[in-house]
């Protein structure tokens, strides 16, 4: 399949992959991996369809939708170099997945592994494969997260947790910066659609807001890329497992900033800033990398040093600005991916078969494994940059651009002699890591016996290496069709003449190249085993990036401490009297600018019930307002009565949906608001002394009175206004026509919810559940502190009239003060829920739903706690509320996804009339099906909050528990 609809395929793929895995038993490894292998080659089987398309220098597009009138689409994009690069995500993918199967412990949770690796894959091609700036964002972010799941696999190691925590501040801090340079770049071009951004390199180059996207943008690509001065965080991400290091640090983690330099270079190179700002990075990166990587004694050390370095060397060659010098950035980054994915592999053999990786214990390996060392010499080798080999032929292109005039600067004129000597460095400390491991005496006190690895453990570096051969011996025919086509995507008509042979004769870039292996050797014959000696970097030493990174975030947090301390508060009422007052100021705003009138529509008649209703509701809202203070449940009843007056208004004013939704609503809202009141204080009449004195308490009293004036008046105003205006001919009117030929529904409200602004449903619901289960986890966690025994009668008394304490000391909450009979209620249960299920089924044409039938269901399962109480109702019915949830929001996404399968847009609706023997014609919606996930959510978010509430109001006694009693956390774990 090549039509451009497998372009969404592919990206799917990996995250489909992912979710399987995550629920494979935990010792289902084997399971694991094949799935994970699975997926990758089907990905790159799909990809290599495209190669003809690609190689005729087409782009290949699929969009779908999204917000046309902001220009933005879900774009996928298939570009010569997107190919290739999403060719090397999957394929070395496909490595690091075999390679992992052997590597990681049974006694591991690697379908976990697996999951996270598969997700990360996805990411990547996620950014690799987006056709808009936008979108690109998003995959950026989820590679700084799933890359930080993957850094603190081994959560258990503090190192880890450290590692990957760095990592996630500092790439995802870039990728803010990113985001906020993407705006600006989408505004200077027009558009966020790439093909219409690199159209626009002209007018972004000469615009002023150029520099100020430049860095920014810069920022986002070298703390992903490991740039110096952000390079710390890549050498504390070697606590990961191997197969994660060499993957994200050799196909994708890292190289997600390059390919964003790379992308962009059309429209953003060729300018003095872009020279200055990227050139000098990367030769400062290039340089520190290869310094520091040639004193370190850990392996992946080592290696992660070394990648800062080539990273570095990329950077500084598109830093140049010259096509050629591209050309040689996309070469290289392919060299290293091959040579460094395979070498991270032997280091983990190596740490794998010896229980060790440092250098100064290690000696000697290759009499023990021999194919190991050969490999693992072979790759270093094409790092160094040795003749025969892929890394030599990048590196001499690099050496032979650093010759060349940029701009006349002080940087053109050290820049060969630098190039040469992070050469000479790159040998050097090459050289240590095959001659300190595999050379040598044998080695003594090894954790473990060393031998050869597995032949399927060794076989992705074999192919790697044979890679790193075929390219340097015969690059032309290998690698050089797949070049060609990358470049030329990414420079079109300034593509260069570039020639891949072997040999090109005596030149400068090739006396270059002898005077780098020929220094590496003597400087290692030189320092040799004093290097195993030296415990920091010499003349770097002092550069602590990770003491920095923990210096700037420390000032940070107590900056923010200090700041909320001076305009933060933790009363409630302080907050929410700002809020008002903001909200207040920002309806003002128009009043004052364009003046208050009123429509030409007249008047109608007040009705008196009517007023006497909302004088009823209104006087309710006031008593409880007064009241809240001295007694919360004689509140909680005023407020009750006062949303119970704005039902019965919804319902006087012909909006049967709103009113049935907000009685529901209040109904729940009530009982859980009267289960919240034993996480209250104890009231007390006396004002304590930091609240303040009793004149600046009513002050404050009376200016919260007069908030509430001007809110409801102004509320007032405005509502006034408007409805004394025509109904202009807007939306309105198309909902009221479209709804029953649009979406099969005669009720506009529930039409509207499930079907017009259904993705706005979907995003509600899973709010409504992460509100629910933080809820649940803060409730576990923070317990209500026991009642004093010393509380006067008197003061218990009311305690129970606010929460019915007293009754918890028993067991379950209000159980003893039931003004109902529990058999009535219990009676009620069935009833109720046919009222949930007839309120379901007749949603899309008459007033109810999915929220309204959830909330009733609710409501039946509180009156059996309220009846039984919990140990009882759990014992009996199992309600398991987070699955619950799981399976609305599943229902609800699947219905939406299930379009696709048609050729619509996500969530578009489909409904037909279905002919039943007597019954006749049914219509049958498929919004029916989103309706049934918005019931379930809802139910299953309502009653975990309930018991949430319920367990955690259940006193648990000082003393040790009987035998049978069953303790409340262990009640909720069993049924959530």
């Amino acid at each position: 399949m090549t039509d451009a609809s497998s372009v969404a395929l592919i990206l799917a793929l990996p995250f489909l992959g992912s979710l399987i895995s995550a629920f494979l038993p935990a010792r289902a490894r084997n399971w694991a991996a094949g799935l994970a292998g699975s997926v990758a080659l089907l990905a790159a089987g799909l990809l290599a369809g495209f190669y003809s398309e690609i190689s005729a220098g087409r782009v290949v597009r699929h969009a779908e939708p999204w917000l046309p009138s902001l220009g933005l689409d879900l774009t996928l994009r298939i570009s010569g170099f997107s190919w290739l690069f999403a060719m090397l995500i999957v394929g070395i993918g496909a490595l690091v997945v075999l390679y992992a199967r052997y590597y990681m412990s049974p006694q591991d949770p690697v379908p976990r592994f697996f999951s996270f690796l598969l997700a990360f894959m996805g990411s990547m091609l996620g950014i690799v494969l987006s056709g808009n700036l936008i979108q690109i964002i998003f995959f950026w972010e989820l590679t700084s997260l799933f890359s930080f799941l993957l850094i603190g696999y081994w959560h258990h190691n503090q190192s880890a947790r450290d590692g990957a925590r760095i990592a996630l501040i500092v790439t995802g801090t870039g990728g803010v910066c990113m985001l906020v340079g993407f705006l600006l770049l989408g505004r200077i071009a027009g558009s966020y659609d790439i093909d219409q951004v690199l159209m626009a390199g002209d007018l972004i180059r000469g615009h002023h807001l150029y520099l100020p996207m430049l860095i920014l943008i810069l920022i986002g690509a070298f703390t992903k890329s490991a740039q110096f001065p952000f390079h710390f965080w890549l050498p504390h991400a070697m606590a990961a497992p191997t197969p994660v290091s060499a993957y994200l640090h050799s196909a994708t983690m890292v190289k997600a900033g390059i390919f964003i330099l790379i992308l962009l270079w059309p429209v953003l190179a060729g300018t003095e800033s872009w020279y200055l700002i990227v050139a000098t990075t990367g030769l400062a990166t290039l340089l520190v990398g290869a310094w520091a990587a040639i004193f370190q004694h850990d392996l992946k050390g080592l290696l992660a040093y070394s990648t800062i370095s080539h990273l570095g060397l990329i950077t500084l060659l598109l830093g140049l600005g010259s096509p050629l010098g591209a050309v040689a950035a996309i070469f290289h980054t392919l060299n290293h991916a091959t040579f460094k994915a395979s070498l991270f592999m032997a280091a983990g053999i190596i740490d794998h078969e010896t229980g060790t990786r440092d250098l100064r214990r290690l000696s000697g390996l290759a009499r023990f494994m021999p194919i190991t060392a050969t490999l693992a010499m072979v790759a270093a080798a094409a790092m160094a940059g040795v003749p025969l080999l892929n890394g030599f032929l990048s590196k001499e292109m690099f050496l032979a651009e650093a010759l060349e005039v940029h701009s006349g600067t002080i940087l053109d004129q050290l820049l060969p002699v630098l190039a040469t000597l992070a050469s000479m460095f790159s040998v050097l400390y090459s050289l240590r890591f095959i001659h300190q491991a595999f050379f040598g005496p044998p080695p003594a006190d090894l954790p473990r016996n060393p031998a050869e690895a597995p032949p399927w453990m060794r076989l992705p570096i074999e192919i790697l290496v044979v890679l790193c051969l075929l390219v340097g011996i015969i690059p032309a025919v290998t690698i050089g069709p797949l070049l060609d086509i990358a470049a030329r995507s990414i420079l079109r008509d300034r593509t260069p003449l570039y020639d891949l042979a072997v040999w090109h004769g005596f030149s400068m870039p090739l006396l270059m190249s002898a005077i780098a292996l020929v220094g590496g050797v003597l400087l290692y014959g030189l320092l040799g085993a004093r290097l195993n000696r030296t415990a920091i970097s010499p003349l770097i030493g002092w550069i602590k990036g990770r003491r920095t990174f923990e210096t700037v975030l420390a000032a940070t947090i107590q900056g923010a401490r200090k700041l909320y301390g001076l305009v933060g508060t933790r009363r409630l009422q302080v907050q929410l009297r700002l809020l008002i007052v903001t909200a207040i100021v920002a309806g003002a705003l128009p009043f004052i600018n364009l003046g208050y009138s009123l429509g030409s529509l007249p008047g109608t008649v007040i009705d008196p019930v009517f007023a006497v209703l909302w004088g009823l509701g209104g006087v309710a809202a006031i008593c409880a307002a007064v009241r809240a203070k001295f007694h919360r449940l004689a509140a909680l009843i005023m407020v009750g009565i006062a949303g119970l007056a704005t039902c019965i208004s919804f319902i006087w004013l012909s909006a049967p949906d709103l009113g049935l939704t907000q009685l529901l609503v209040e109904t729940v809202t009530l009982v859980l608001l009267l289960l919240g009141l034993r996480w209250l204080p104890l009231r007390s009449r006396h004002i304590p002394a930091d609240i303040g004195t009793p004149f600046s308490v009513g002050f404050r009293r009376g200016g919260d009175l007069l908030l509430a004036i001007c809110g409801g008046a102004g509320a007032a105003a405005i509502a006034y206004a408007i409805m004394t205006r025509p109904a202009p001919e807007g939306i309105s009117r198309f909902f009221m026509e479209q709804a029953y030929p649009g979406g099969g529904g005669a009720n506009v409200v529930n039409v509207i919810l499930v079907d017009f602004r259904g993705f706005d449903t979907l995003g509600e619901i899973t709010v409504l559940s992460i509100v629910a289960l933080t809820v649940f986890t803060l409730l576990r966690r923070f317990r209500p502190a026991a009642e004093s025994t010393q509380i006067p009668d008197q003061q218990k008394v009311q305690n129970a009239s606010d929460g019915a304490r007293e009754g918890s000391q028993h067991g379950d909450t209000a159980k003893h003060y039931l003004l109902v009979p529990r058999v009535i209620m219990e009676w009620l249960f069935p009833v109720i829920l046919t009222c949930a299920l007839y309120l379901l089924v007749r949603g899309h044409d008459l007033p109810g739903g999915g929220f309204a039938a959830g909330l009733t269901a609710s409501i039946a399962i509180i009156l059996l706690y309220m009846a039984n109480g919990t140990r009882w109702v759990e014992a009996r019915l199992n309600v398991h509320p987070v699955r619950w949830i799981s399976v609305g929001l599943l229902l609800a996404a699947t219905t939406g996804m299930a379009a696709w399968l048609f050729g619509f847009p996500f969530l578009s609706t489909y409904f037909s009339y279905f002919t039943l023997p007597i019954i006749g014609d049914v219509p049958i919606a498929s919004a029916l099906l989103f309706d049934i996930g918005v019931f379930a959510v809802v139910v299953g978010t309502t009653v975990l909050i309930l018991i949430a509430f319920a367990h955690q109001s259940i006193r648990t006694p000082r003393a040790a528990p009987k035998p049978d009693a069953v303790a409340p956390d262990h009640d909720i774990g069993q049924i959530v």
